[in-house]
Parts: C-alpha cells; sequence; structure tokens
C-alpha cells in the first residue's frame, strides 16, 4: 500500500466490517454500515467497485453474488496508517503520541496493567 492507495475514512469502514467478518457480498457490508450509519446502497456499492480498482479490495465474481475481500491484512494497514500519523503529527516519536494518548483518554487499571507489560517486554528485549 502507497499514499496514493490509502483508504479514506469511508474505506476503513468498509475494510473493518470485511476485517471483521471475512468476505462479504455488497449487502451485508451495506447492512453494517447502515448499523452505525446512514448510507445508499449504490454509494455501498460503488465505494468498493472503486476500492477494487483501488487495490484495496478483490472481487470474486465466480458466483451471482460478488464477494468482495480485503486485500491487505488489518494488522498491515493499521500499522502503516499508524506509522504515517505519529510521523505526521508527532514527528515521529511514539512516546509523544503515547503521553498524548494518556492524557486524552482515561485507561482502566487493566489497560495500564497490560501497557507495563508490554513496556517490561521491551525493555527486556533492548537489555
Amino acid at each position: 500500500m502507497n499514499e496514493k492507495n490509502e483508504p479514506t475514512k469511508a474505506e476503513l469502514d468498509i475494510l473493518t466490517i470485511l476485517w471483521k467478518h471475512g468476505p462479504s457480498t455488497v449487502r451485508f457490508v451495506h447492512d453494517q454500515l447502515n448499523a452505525f450509519k446512514e448510507v445508499n446502497y449504490t454509494t455501498t456499492l460503488k465505494q468498493m467497485q472503486l476500492m477494487a480498482e483501488k487495490g484495496l479490495l478483490r472481487r470474486d465474481e465466480s458466483s451471482m453474488k460478488h464477494i468482495y475481500e480485503a486485500i491487505e491484512e488489518e494488522k498491515k494497514t493499521k500499522s502503516l496508517l499508524l506509522d504515517r500519523f505519529v510521523d505526521h503529527i508527532y514527528g515521529g516519536s511514539a512516546s509523544n503520541l503515547v503521553m498524548q494518548l494518556l492524557d486524552n483518554k482515561k485507561a482502566s487499571k487493566a489497560e495500564l496493567d497490560e501497557i507495563r507489560a508490554v513496556l517490561d517486554q521491551l525493555e527486556r528485549k533492548n537489555s
């Protein structure tokens, strides 16, 4: 994935549904989108067709119902987008991002314990 085919917010909504549910019809994706925002079916269809042209989705036309699936893995896409975000907004500083995030969002004790465990693991790796 490069900047030219980086997913938009609307495309990320569709990708999130496909990552969660796997290969799906336009109707299924459309119904899932409408659970949290109103979208016309033709808009969903056109968006998914454009995403296939853009190289974000693969379309299986072997049956009457066309099935779409995400080409890139969720983790890979999120990692790339996060890297670009951190580079652009936080000058590449992961610590600035984490500090801002923890300052803005109240983390539960369980989340803080999980963060500590990750930090401990990273510290052991770097020792």
